[in-house]
């Protein structure tokens, strides 16, 4: 079984060794491995049972250090020195010290510089940037805790480094600089309207993909062992009135309702809260005997485009 804790050293050790150490991030956990060796990241695709078509993203410790392993034009590194470090990620023209593994065969790679305060140590310790997608099995729920990361891995990962729960919830949003507009691959914690403030350029959105340019463009990903559905909660209590129904919601309790049924994300109303919680009560939820999730549309703006993105994709692969 593995281990949870926060030695640096430990974790830098084996991370030298091309062995695998889940690392905390403000976004959620992420399965860490050295991005230069091969050796080391085909680990993590075993360990998640994730496709090689489906690329990774690299984390690097500081902006300076993204030009060492990709090329930067002058908007996105306007967008890098405005978002980094941060939940934003890069999609960028790889330099040939990054493996084709690392980008399924693509010219480009991912690249952010997350802000979590023990990754950072742990980067700045390390002469290589770490490949990290998030530490779950493929295409389930990520991580927000350590906890997490031991109950989905269990001991396919080296060692787990405790940072206490990601404070966004949501992984990175994932942009790319194209014919002089952006196209977002992938919503988060940094939205549309703050990119097109910032560089005065269209924001284009990518649409799902089963062959990804970029990390997070799977159609189906983030799914619950239970199935979810999307739509009018009222309607869908009825619907499912013979069932054992579980519900999330923003900041809305409905009468009527087994206490213990009713996950409500934001009392107040907060879409940042709400992402903080979506992956935690997911995983609560399938640890008890419902038959179904029902959920509603979250607000269509800023972290609820996030939502509402992350609980379409667990929809879709309820239908499949």
């Amino acid at each position: 079984m593995s281990q949870i804790g926060e030695n640096l050293l430990k974790a830098t050790t084996l991370l030298e060794s091309d062995e695998l150490v889940a690392i905390p991030t403000e976004t959620v956990y992420g399965l860490a491995a050295n991005a230069l060796s091969d050796t080391a990241v085909i680990k993590i695709f075993e360990a998640k049972n994730r496709p090689t078509f489906n690329p990774l993203i690299v984390h690097v410790v500081d902006v300076a250090s993204i030009s060492k392993y990709a090329e930067l034009d002058p908007i996105s590194l306007q967008l890098a020195e405005a978002f980094m470090p941060g939940p934003f990620t890069l999609l960028l023209p790889k330099k040939p010290i990054i493996s084709d593994l690392i980008t399924a065969g693509s010219s480009k790679v991912a690249i952010r510089v997350p802000n979590q305060i023990i990754t950072t140590k742990l980067l700045m310790l390390l002469t290589f940037p770490l490949a990290a997608p998030s530490a779950n099995p493929s295409g389930y729920v990520s991580p927000t805790t350590a906890q997490h990361v031991l109950d989905g891995l269990k001991n396919k990962v080296s060692y787990i480094l405790d940072g206490g729960q990601s404070e966004v919830g949501l992984e990175s949003t994932i942009v790319e600089v194209s014919n002089k507009e952006i196209i977002l691959h992938r919503t988060g914690a940094v939205s549309a309207e703050q990119i097109e403030k910032l560089t005065g350029l269209k924001v284009v959105v990518k649409e799902h993909s089963e062959k990804p340019e970029s990390a997070g463009q799977m159609k189906s990903h983030y799914a619950t062992k239970t199935p979810l559905y999307r739509g009018d909660i009222a309607q869908m209590i009825k619907e499912y009135e013979d069932k054992n129904i579980a519900i999330i919601t923003f900041n809305k309790v409905y009468e009527g309702l087994k206490k213990g049924h009713q996950y409500v994300l934001s009392p107040n109303g907060d879409l940042n809260e709400a992402a903080k919680h979506l992956f935690e009560v997911m995983r609560c939820i399938d640890e008890f005997q419902f038959d179904v999730i029902i959920t509603e549309l979250f607000p269509d703006e800023g972290l609820g485009r996030a939502i509402n993105d992350r609980l379409g994709r667990a929809q879709e692969i309820n239908k499949l």
